[in-house]
């Protein structure tokens, strides 16, 4: 599997063969709502529960809310997907795991996109003060105006 790190999609999965082989490479019983949802959150980077509750109840209409929500918490605690929740915002959920990339959000209309580290490989893990924690991940979240809600006078140049 090759990740995408511009788009923040995983390049080469697009059929349920694949979602399948994914969910027993992590020892998760292959079910249609499991399929289904990972196929969502690969389809709509950075997608609330609302969203992808949508997408896949075109496949399955009567799944339930509480069944996304469950497959989505057994996805992320196994790795498949990675849950991300920037302040004043609800859950979103991403493919793209194990890089710890990081994102920008839009303050006006809540857009969210991916951003790699700045420099080589996860800079950011050498925290300051480290608290006695061992350290295995950082997020950084960039907070800004995206192109459509920024004023005409901060696209131009000074």
């Amino acid at each position: 599997m090759i990740s995408s790190r511009k788009s923040g999609r995983v390049a080469g999965v697009t059929t349920t063969a694949d979602y399948e082989r994914m969910l027993r490479e992590v020892a998760l019983r292959v079910t249609r709502p499991r399929v289904a949802v990972l196929s969502a959150v690969h389809d709509n980077a950075h997608a609330d529960t609302d969203s992808i509750i949508g997408q896949v109840r075109n496949d399955l209409p009567k799944v339930s809310h509480q069944a996304v929500y469950d497959v989505l918490r057994a996805l992320t605690v196994a790795g498949l997907v990675r849950r991300i929740q920037p302040m004043g915002s609800v859950a979103r959920y991403e493919a793209r795991v194990g890089d710890n990339h990081h994102h920008v959000v839009c303050r006006s209309c809540g857009e969210i996109h991916d951003v790699d580290c700045s420099v080589g490989s996860a800079p950011c893990l050498e925290a300051s003060d480290t608290h006695g924690f061992v350290i295995d991940e950082a997020e950084v979240i960039y907070w800004g105006l995206c192109a459509h809600c920024a004023p005409e006078s901060a696209e131009e140049p000074h």
